[in-house]
């Protein structure tokens, strides 16, 4: 007799960039072309200091156990990172290493939430987001983000959510902001940090898009008094350093918290690799240039494909303040074609053309605040992002196509309008 799943496990799903990128590939590999702007990993190859470092911590046989809190040469080089960057007060006791930053999200809910604890989630929301909550039994409290507000965190709902959800305990913060590209100012952060001072309430901040902030600069609320008590700031090297496979990320907060973050990692993943924690000593502290190319390059990119799409009748595209995602609103084509917006995103792939596809994600995937949105990720070179949405204003005129796609995938049919106003 088959064992039974958990209720947890059965209700848990992947994550939709790595089940589109599995369609992409298998079309790819079927003879498809299909420009991949789902998945939001680097086209850039990692940085040469930590491809260096990397090498030479393989050679010198830098590959048994390491502390779980991380190795002291990427902690400090990680404290060095955050003071120099956000004037954020931290020394080497304010570091844990972990594998990539969403780790952090687990960690985090394990070390601060019990059952029946409400956290905030600003949403769309990073998909990882809720399986984590409903991990440890907590309840999600969704308070959605508008174009109008350039998908900035309103204070006005954590107001509310501290005021009405009983064991309020937990703030999920993004900035900036997987999927719409928005950008928390400093003045958001200020006030977000007074609301939760000195009551039992924990915030996470997810920063792995950190260097990617293309109006003004990106802060950080552990900078503001009395955060490093209450706040996990999780960061990454798969974006700034092109390091996604390395798999390496650290976060910071008060070393009560990272001790205790420390002792969860030994008790699930003992440590991470030695080797990858020295290629990311290496990129913190010698690859500042070259990173900042790459970053000037996604920004060019990013600008390249929202005026693309923004001159596409029926879709609405603002240009974003950070991050290397383009979040149209596609409402208007959905309620023509009669699909939903995931359901425009896979006819873009899979039903629009025989010969050329265009892999996105569709808004719902990051929950239901992002229906009738599409998320591209910006991850490829600037005539391909031009070709791409040359491709969408084309494709989105194949009404009889689409007809043809809906009725061989129903599940992708929109049974109701979306509603064209009071979202932006």
């Amino acid at each position: 007799m088959p064992v039974s799943f958990s209720e947890f496990a059965d209700g848990v799903g992947n994550e939709t960039a790595f089940t589109v990128l599995a369609a992409a590939r298998r079309l790819k590999a079927a003879g498809k072309r299909v420009i991949e702007l789902e998945i939001g990993d680097s086209p850039y190859a990692s940085t040469q200091s930590a491809k260096r470092a990397g090498i030479a911590a393989i050679e010198a046989d830098q590959s048994h156990y390491g502390p779980s809190l991380g190795l002291a040469e990427l902690r400090e080089a990680a404290a060095r990172y955050v003071r120099r960057e956000y004037g954020v007060a931290a020394t080497a006791a304010n570091v844990v290493i972990g594998p990539g930053a969403k780790i952090f999200e687990q960690l985090f809910c394990e070390a601060f939430l019990d059952p029946g604890d409400g956290v905030l989630v600003f949403s769309p929301h990073f998909p990882t987001y809720l399986p984590n909550i409903a991990r440890r039994g907590a309840h999600a409290w969704l308070a959605e983000l508008r174009a109008g507000d350039r998908f900035r965190p309103r204070l006005d709902e954590v107001e509310r959510f501290l005021r009405d959800v009983p064991r309020a305990k937990a703030v999920f913060l993004n900035s900036p902001h997987n999927p719409t590209g928005g950008v928390a100012t400093e003045g958001d952060l200020r006030g977000l940090a007074d609301l939760v001072r000195g009551r039992d309430v924990a915030v996470f901040s997810d920063e792995p898009y950190d260097r990617m902030v293309w109006q003004g600069c990106h802060r950080t609320i552990l900078s503001e008094p009395g955060m490093l008590a209450q706040c996990v700031a999780a960061y990454t090297f798969s974006k700034s350093y092109s390091m996604s496979g390395w798999r390496l990320g650290f976060a910071v907060s008060s070393p009560a918290i990272t001790e205790r973050l420390g002792t969860l990692i030994n008790t699930t993943l003992s440590c991470v690799s030695p080797m990858a924690q020295l290629a990311g000593a290496a990129a913190l502290e010698h690859d500042a240039a070259e990173r900042d190319r790459n970053m000037e390059r996604f920004g060019e990119q990013v600008s390249v494909l929202s005026r693309g799409l923004a001159s596409i009748p029926e879709v609405r595209c603002q240009v974003p303040d950070g991050t290397f995602y383009v979040f149209p609103d596609v409402r208007a084509a959905c309620n023509r074609l009669g699909l939903t917006s995931h359901g425009l995103a896979m006819f873009l792939l899979e039903g629009a053309d025989d010969h050329l596809g265009v892999a996105c994600l569709g808004g719902e995937c990051f929950g239901a605040a992002g229906a009738g949105f599409l998320r591209f990720s910006c991850a490829e070179p600037p005539d391909e992002i031009l070709e791409a949405a040359g491709f969408f204003q084309t494709a989105i005129t194949r009404t009889e196509r689409a007809r043809a796609f809906v009725e061989k995938h129903p599940e992708f049919q929109l049974q109701e309008p979306y509603a064209l106003d009071g979202r932006g």
